[in-house]
């Protein structure tokens, strides 16, 4: 991990203060772990779970709050296994559409 990617693992954990300390660890697990080019974690909820020491039952409640939150967002679905990834609001990334007036 280089000294950017370190600022943004602390930013992250600092804008998560609010947050339960079970569902920090899964945004920091998503934001630590392996993603593919879009940003997805490639990991099943049980594998993750076993990563963290949750079961599988809180691991998935807990993400799914996360989600509920903002934090993360479902990146893509194989069948009937669902991606995550970290969502801009995790990212510190600012999405602004801008409106335009209609005519």
């Amino acid at each position: 991990m280089n000294d950017d990617d370190k600022l943004r693992t602390l930013s992250l954990l600092q804008r998560t203060v609010g947050l339960t300390a079970n569902q920090r660890l899964v945004v920091m697990l998503y934001a630590c772990h392996p993603t593919d080019r879009s940003g997805a974690v490639l990991e099943t909820a049980l594998e993750l779970a076993k990563l963290v020491g949750l079961s599988p039952t809180v691991f998935s409640r807990t993400r799914r709050q996360v989600i509920e939150a903002g934090w993360l967002e479902e990146s893509e679905r194989l069948a009937h296994i669902r991606y995550y990834r970290l969502s801009p609001k995790a990212t510190g990334e600012n999405v602004v559409v801008e409106f335009r007036r209609a005519t």
